[in-house]
Parts: structure tokens; sequence; C-alpha cells
């Protein structure tokens, strides 16, 4: 378990637990984490969150001040869907994109829509204190947009979500990765590699600050095609799922717009306390995603350095997936289908399962 008692450390990063100390709901001493001048109310700090080895609510905090620097490089500034499970993993739960009604005045919020153009008032990570006030409300995941609350209009992610489909292994999932990246590279784009925290596996590209979303989207489907085109054991860029098989699915719609993907280094809500975890390619081929939890995954962080600390430094050209998707369309190819809670797209085909669509 991480360290449950309030440690020495006041550095603005870290954040120290400071003040007196307050009754929680359910008996436990309340603490006061300072994060750079800003006090950070933690109740009931000793509440299990994550009962396979018992780590607690403040060792989620203490979590998150361990990896606050490569949290940051990748959250800072992005709207937050918040995933709360006020009783721990494993507990009821609930999804929340607005934040509730009484904040402190110091909290960052923005607004964000659905597909259908309702608009809430999501919370911004703007810096660690904003994350440890939503885990002061038992949120034990961050799903997050891929843009900053201040340029709403440019997306600067590519986000690369390899699924899993019945029949397959995450020895699937890693040959697939592999070779989603092979195909990039040879489109001069080099992707970043994490673990979801469960059974698959994201590939990320940071942008340049120049496409929206929708053509970030159209980049990912002509990713899927290309790749499905090259290897059709492997991997299918099938919406259906009656036609997928036993393929590892490259998931183009979670860069559809409004669409969040759960965090990198956050905390998944489970009760072994795992992470999805950014890894070094050279660590692919061995990595075990259940063993990168709240516990270990600080020292791998304190050993090995950001393995996506290139990511952040070095933004890419969506351009040489966006002229495969010019070529797909040029030869005859429609958009694929899009979720069915967005708005009929142009060159859309029919939104309806192959299957039903022959017995109409």
């Amino acid at each position: 378990m991480l360290n449950a008692v309030p440690d020495d450390d006041d550095s603005p990063e870290s954040g120290a637990a400071t003040g007196p100390r307050r009754r929680g709901a359910r008996g436990n001493d309340g603490v006061v984490v300072d994060v750079a001048g800003t006090q950070v109310n933690i109740s009931s700090p000793g509440k299990v969150f994550f009962p396979q080895h018992g780590e607690t609510k403040l060792d989620l905090v203490r979590y998150y001040q361990a990896v606050a620097t490569p949290l940051l490089a990748t959250l800072g500034g992005r709207p937050l869907l918040m995933e709360r499970h006020p009783n721990g993993a494993g507990g009821k739960s609930w999804f929340q994109k607005r934040v509730p009604s009484s904040v402190p005045d110091w909290l960052r919020t923005t607004v964000v829509a659905t597909p259908n153009g309702t608009t809430s008032d999501a919370l911004v990570a703007a810096d660690l204190a904003h994350v440890l006030w939503a885990v002061n409300l038992g949120c034990l995941g961050f799903h997050v947009w891929p843009y900053h609350a201040d340029a709403p209009q440019i997306t600067d992610e590519l986000r690369v979500d390899l699924d899993p489909s019945p029949g397959t292994t995450f020895a699937d999932v890693r040959h697939a990765a592999v070779l989603a990246r092979s195909l990039l590279r040879e489109l001069g784009i080099e992707a970043f590699v994490k673990t979801t925290g469960s059974r698959g596996l994201h590939l990320y590209v940071r942008l340049e600050p120049r496409w929206d979303s929708y053509q970030v989207r159209a980049g990912a489907v002509a990713l899927a095609r290309e790749l499905e085109r090259r290897h059709p054991e492997s991997v299918t860029a099938q919406w259906w799922k009656e036609e997928r098989g036993s393929r590892v699915f490259v998931d183009f719609n979670q860069n559809a717009p409004h669409k969040t993907v759960f965090g990198a280094w956050c905390v998944r809500p489970r009760v072994g306390g795992q992470v999805s975890a950014p890894i070094r390619w050279d660590e692919l081929p061995d990595i075990d995603p259940e063993r990168l939890t709240i516990a270990s995954v600080p020292a791998r962080l304190e050993a090995d350095g950001d393995p996506w600390q290139e990511m952040y430094e070095r933004p890419q050209s969506l351009e040489p997936l966006l002229e495969l998707s010019r070529r797909d369309m040029d030869s005859g190819l429609m958009d694929a289908p899009w979720p069915p809670v967005y708005p009929k797209q142009p060159n859309e085909p029919p939104r309806v399962a192959p299957s039903r669509a022959r017995r109409e």
C-alpha cells in the first residue's frame, strides 16, 4: 500500500497534507492538501478505494502527487469527464460531466457539448489541485477530451484505440499495436503507446494545432481501413460487431467530436488499482497490464522517466493520414458509420447492421 499518512513534503508539485484534521464521514480524520498554495480538502482519507490490496483515498491522492508532472503534461488544460465511485472500486458508480453547483471559487470549468448539442460545465484539469478535488468526490476515472479548454475548435491528439474482440487475446492486441506503429512510421508519424488499464492498448499522436475533430476522425478511419487492407487476418475496421470476427478492432470513432478517452496515468476503477500507463515500445512484448498499478507505477516513473516525453516536444502532421482518406473517398468509399448518438453525417452509409439490412 502507498503511504496513507500525510508526509512532510511541501513541494508545490506533490502537495503536502497540512492544517487541522476534521472528522470524515466514516470517522476517519480529514486532511487538507496544499497544492502550490491551493488548499484541497480530503475527507475520509482512510476509506478503502481499492479492496484487493487495501489502498485508500489518501493513497490515490499520493499516487497522483507522485505522477503529477507527466499527468499534467497529457491532461493539463483539458476538460474531464469524471467517473465517480464514492464507495471505491466495485461499488455504485456513475459518469458525471457536469460539476456540482457548489464548488470552490478557484475551480476552473469549461462548457462542453454532447453530439446533440446539450451543454454542461465540465471540470478542467487546470492543475493538480483540480485532479485532487475530483478524487475527493470519489472520482476513480478521468475521461479526457482531445482538445484544450482554451481552444476547443482544435483537436491536437489522434487516439488509436485497439479494442479486443471476443476470441482475441492481449497478445493479439500487442501485435495489432506493432502493425499500427509500423504503418504510421511508414507515413512519417511516430506513435506512443499506453495500456488502457484493462485489456486493450491506446496509441497516441500529438498533433500540430491545425485540424478539427472531424478531420482527425477522418484520419483515424483511413488508418483503420489501411491496416485492415494490409492485415485482414489480424485487424478490422468494421464498425458492426457481427463483421469483426476474432480480430482486433481499430475504434476510429473514439476520435469523433465530443468523444473522450480514458486518460494516461489515470487509475482505473478496478479493485486492484490498475493504471492506464504509458510504456516504452521496447516494453510492449513483455508488459503485463495487470501489474501496472497505483503501487507500482510511481516507482517505474522515478526509475525510467516519462515514456511520452518526446511526444510533447514534437507535435506531428496529420496530413499523411488525410491523404489516405482522400484517396479512399476518391475511389468511391463512403464514410465509416458514426455512433448512433450522432446526427446523420454527409456521405455516411445507412446506419443499420448488415444482417438487418439484408432482412429488410
